[in-house]
């Protein structure tokens, strides 16, 4: 068999949808994408939704929005893609690394609190592979120290922390969505940012396309007008309609996905538990993971990918932390001994394919692999 880590979820529905968006003339920011934003903060629950390119277009409109400064500094996860680092940067301030809980792979809250100084203005907790973070201890510290909370929800939907859907928690400041090709609601490429804060909404829509007054669709309906202005120093970040018609069919699908991947990794799960080689992923009983990955702990996880490789079954590491990448480690001066429970998953971790898609053979030949090569 061959077997990809990821296979995009698409039926004839998101091809129409895509093709209806080019023939009605819109094929950028338009309609479609307004009507997507009132349909995602409509399934979340939140008051607002600003549809952008990317997760890491949202992450940085966010911390815009909150008024990040030179110098600043924001407490990110190590274990993260680097995106949720990199747009610290692009205010020239610092993103300040934290540990990560072994079971969870997510943040360690009992670590946050020493790494605040007077510069620090934010949290970013990443839930990681779809589960929330702990969420109520995160607020209880930023409250403690009058910071922001800004969720990476890059995995996490349709992720729930205590019953409320990922995006819609009160005392979150912004939460960012990922619509990648490989993510759990894929346009392709996409993204969504989701508050509670009017003011924070107003901003990011303005800087999403370059700092505009207006919407650039709207200046160019009957109901639009040429004159525009400049009101902040913005970036391009607006989405189009193409990709709004697809994640408006996607988003309808999203608990249905869900318990598709759900379902493979209770049979994974199932199928690995009496395994001692193979440490599950684990998820806390007050939140609903989206399944975005799943991920196990191995011993010799170098040598079961090359052999998974070999035998068809596409496999891939989540993540390469961010103290280990030459950039950072260089610019930033990060220590590797100071993320000992980093280091430890990161050279353990082994994300197998799980996608909705995937046939049930599929999933029953990757097991078996597995359990041949750590047995």
């Amino acid at each position: 068999m061959q077997i990809p880590f990821h296979r995009t979820h698409t039926t004839d529905e998101e091809i129409n949808a895509a093709i209806e968006a080019i023939k009605s003339g819109w094929v950028t920011m338009g309609p479609k994408t307004v009507a997507f934003e009132k349909e995602f903060k409509a399934y979340i629950g939140s008051q607002e939704a600003v549809s952008v390119n990317s997760a890491t277009a949202a992450l940085h409109l966010a911390l815009k929005a909150i008024g990040l400064q030179r110098d600043d500094e924001v407490i990110v996860p190590t274990n993260t893609f680097v995106a949720t680092a990199e747009v610290v940067t692009y205010f020239d301030a610092t993103p300040v690394l934290c540990d990560i809980e072994e079971d969870t792979h997510n943040i360690d809250v009992s670590k946050i609190e020493e790494l605040i100084t007077e510069k620090t203005r934010a949290i970013i907790p990443v839930h990681f592979a779809g589960q929330p973070c702990d969420m109520d201890e995160i607020y209880e510290i930023a409250q403690k120290h009058n910071l922001k909370v800004i969720e990476d929800a890059a995995h996490a939907i349709p992720s729930s922390y205590k019953g409320v859907k990922i995006g819609n928690l009160e005392k979150s400041d912004v939460t960012c969505f990922s619509f990648y090709a490989t993510k759990t609601l894929s346009t392709g490429e996409g993204g969504m940012a989701t508050t509670n804060n009017a003011k924070y909404a107003k901003n990011m829509r303005i800087n999403r396309l370059h700092g505009i007054s207006r919407d650039a669709w709207d200046r160019y309906t009957t109901k639009g007008a040429w004159y525009y202005e400049i009101v902040d120093n913005g970036c391009k970040y607006n989405t189009t309609d193409i990709n709004a018609a697809i994640g408006m069919v996607q988003l309808k699908k999203q608990e249905m996905l869900r318990e598709k991947r759900a379902k493979i990794a209770q049979t994974y799960n199932t199928a690995f538990r009496d395994n001692k080689n193979i440490t599950l992923p684990f998820v806390k009983d007050d939140r609903e993971s989206s399944w975005h990955l799943y991920v196990i702990k191995i011993a010799n996880r170098d040598e079961v990918i090359e052999k998974l490789k070999e035998r068809g079954v596409g496999c891939s590491v989540h993540f390469i932390p961010i103290h280990k990448h030459p950039y950072y480690k260089e610019h930033y001066a990060y220590e590797n001994a100071a993320y000992p429970v980093a280091n430890e998953v990161f050279e353990r971790s082994l994300s197998l394919p799980i996608y909705p898609d995937m046939l049930d053979e599929e999933v029953a030949y990757v097991i078996e692999q597995v359990s041949e090569l750590v047995g």
